[in-house]
């Protein structure tokens, strides 16, 4: 029978203000990560400064590209695609997953 003694309304209102002050510290904390763009600052395929850099590679991934030009994978995956298609660069290695490409012989 019994059980807990039911709070004043004064412990109550302090109770709320400390949990209050506890989120906001939680969501200052936390912040927001910034999100990456969905087509970030990607050069033009042609460009000849994207295609002198992708040449310095030994070996190029979807996520090497995607970490350079701060894009998502799956529009790195898309550009190396297109790059293969137009024939300058080559799958070297790799499954249905992920892809290892590398700059075609001229």
């Amino acid at each position: 029978m019994g059980g807990s003694k039911k709070k004043s309304i004064s412990q109550m209102m302090k109770s709320q203000e400390l949990t209050g002050r506890k989120e906001e510290r939680k969501k200052g904390e936390r912040g927001r990560e910034e999100k990456r763009p969905l087509r970030g600052n990607i050069p033009r395929i042609e460009s000849k400064e994207f295609l002198a850099e992708l040449s310095k590679m030994r070996s190029i991934t979807p996520y090497m590209v995607a970490s350079r030009y701060n894009v998502k994978i799956s529009v790195a995956k898309d550009i190396l695609e297109e790059l293969r298609a137009r024939g300058l660069v080559q799958v070297v290695s790799g499954n249905n997953r992920i892809r290892i490409f590398q700059v075609a012989a001229a």
